[in-house]
C-alpha cells in the first residue's frame, strides 16, 4: 500500500509568482464538527515548509484547508478565506491541493 501524505502551495495568479506568508490551516471534518489539525504559512515559494499531514500522521477521512488570502492580499478584493473540503484515502498517495489565486478568483486541483 502506498504511503499516504499532503501537501499544498498557493500561487498569487493576478501578480504571477508564488505567494508567500498565507497562512494555511488543515482542519479535519467529524460529524460532531471540526477539529484543527495544524496551521502554517506558505514561504517564498509559495509552499509550506512541512507537509500539512506526513506519512506517520496521516489519518484517512475529510478534511477542509482554509487558504486566508484575504489577509495575503491586504484586504483588498473579494475573496477572503478559501476552503477547499477533500476526502482523503489511505493507501493512494501523496495528495498536493495546489491552490491557484487572485483576489477575485481561485482554482485548484489534484496536483502531485
Amino acid at each position: 500500500m502506498k504511503a499516504s501524505a499532503l501537501t499544498t502551495h498557493v500561487l498569487d495568479t493576478a501578480a504571477g509568482r508564488p505567494a508567500a506568508g498565507v497562512k494555511v490551516e488543515l482542519w479535519r471534518i467529524e460529524p460532531g464538527g471540526a477539529a484543527k489539525v495544524t496551521e502554517r504559512l506558505t514561504n517564498a515559494d509559495g509552499r509550506t515548509d512541512a507537509p500539512l499531514l506526513t506519512p506517520e500522521s496521516f489519518v484517512a477521512g475529510r478534511y477542509e484547508l482554509r487558504f486566508d488570502v484575504g489577509a495575503y492580499f491586504g484586504g483588498e478584493g473579494f475573496l477572503d478565506v478559501v476552503p477547499i473540503a477533500v476526502k482523503l484515502e489511505a493507501g493512494q498517495g501523496h495528495y498536493h491541493v495546489p491552490l491557484l489565486c487572485s483576489p477575485w478568483s481561485y482554482a485548484t486541483y489534484r496536483g502531485s
